[in-house]
């Protein structure tokens, strides 16, 4: 830390931080509850054309997480779109905070693809992605990239509603990563250019 820092604006810093991350999370959690409408629209367009019947590793997967008393196939609905929903709200703080487009929605179907195998494999309900039928990973990753596309795509508009964000901030002042410049003074609406310190 540096402790020349003027104590006033590390305060001002450390706020506008905490509102990108409350302001994020409520547009995430929107956000990725539209992902997973248009993704679960998806899935059920692709089920009519090929045949494919429900998944119920979700529920599996939930009820083996949680003590629920509820069937697999009650939870299902549940685990589905509470996941995209509470993951969304990641996307939201990456889009407040600058990350936005297509590389961020990249970014965040990883997260997505990488959420779903770690609990089910860790439940024991599901097994490692390289171990499944080709076509059974190829609609997965298609159906977690068309929810992760839309979940940015809700958050990148919601965003731009604010502003640059700070990382799109530090960017305008020089491209990459460099500890000379920012973290750029917040303007009083919350968006907007600032002034570097």
């Amino acid at each position: 830390m540096n402790t020349n820092e003027n104590p006033h604006r590390a305060a001002r810093m450390r706020a506008r931080t905490m509102t990108v991350f409350r302001r994020g999370a409520g547009h995430g959690l929107v956000s990725g509850a539209a992902g997973v409408a248009v993704m679960t629209l998806g899935e059920k367009l692709e089920q009519r054309v090929t045949g494919r019947p429900d998944s119920h590793v979700p529920g599996r997967t939930m009820t083996r997480l949680l003590p629920m008393t509820k069937s697999p196939a009650n939870a299902n609905l549940l685990m589905h779109f509470g996941q995209g929903a509470l993951l969304g709200m990641l996307r939201g703080v990456m889009a407040d905070s600058g990350l936005r487009g297509p590389w961020s929605s990249a970014m965040f179907a990883v997260v997505r693809l990488t959420n779903d195998q770690t609990l089910e494999n860790a439940s024991g309900v599901g097994a490692p992605p390289w171990t499944w039928p080709r076509t059974e990973l190829l609609v997965d990753l298609a159906h977690k990239s068309v929810y992760a596309l839309a979940t940015g795509f809700v958050a990148d508009k919601l965003a731009e509603r604010i502003g640059p964000g700070p990382g799109l901030q530090h960017a305008r002042l020089r491209s990459g990563r460099h500890t000379d410049i920012g973290p750029v003074e917040p303007t009083a609406a919350g968006g907007g250019e600032g002034r570097q310190h």
